[in-house]
């Protein structure tokens, strides 16, 4: 899913169910990119290039499924827009998810560019660590970002997907 920022635009109640429908299956689908890596990073480190390869093939896939999530979220009259326009209080809140927006596609990206570009097997305990603690922060991005959702229109998006 190749998410295009302009070709989103969300004008009626109809179409806010429609982009919401495509947030939810989007959210679905960014949850198994992070549960992929994690299940890349609980292999046994001492594989060495076959742990660096499995890690840095889930993270791929992470990076674009999370590139996909900001041009979603972040899309003209897309839900984060609709939510500042239609409860100013939420704006914030907002801010704050764009900004872990920027935060997380930097750390992401600089994690995959790690992975592809080598690094000794010294320091794949340490990388393991700090990959993990970046795993928990964007499953609590997605959890503050169903939140926000919830209180701006009062869908549930779901925690299992």
């Amino acid at each position: 899913m190749n998410v295009q920022p302009d070709a989103i635009q969300v004008d009626s109640a109809a179409d806010l169910a429609l982009h919401l429908d495509r947030v939810r299956r989007h959210r679905s689908e960014l949850r198994e990119s992070v549960a992929a890596v994690d299940l890349a990073l609980e292999a046994p480190i001492a594989r060495g290039g076959m742990w660096r390869e499995r890690v840095r093939a889930a993270m791929a896939e992470l990076a674009h499924d999370f590139d996909d999530h900001v041009a979603l979220t972040e899309s003209p009259g897309g839900i984060y827009d609709r939510a500042r326009h239609s409860a100013p209080r939420l704006s914030g809140r907002v801010e704050r998810l764009l900004s872990e927006h920027r935060d997380l596609r930097e750390a992401i990206n600089g994690y995959l560019a790690v992975l592809e570009h080598g690094g000794t097997l010294a320091d794949l305990p340490v990388f393991r660590e700090e990959l993990t603690v970046l795993m928990g922060r964007l499953v609590r991005h997605r959890q503050k970002g169903g939140d926000l959702v919830y209180e701006a229109y009062d869908v549930d998006l779901g925690g299992q997907g």
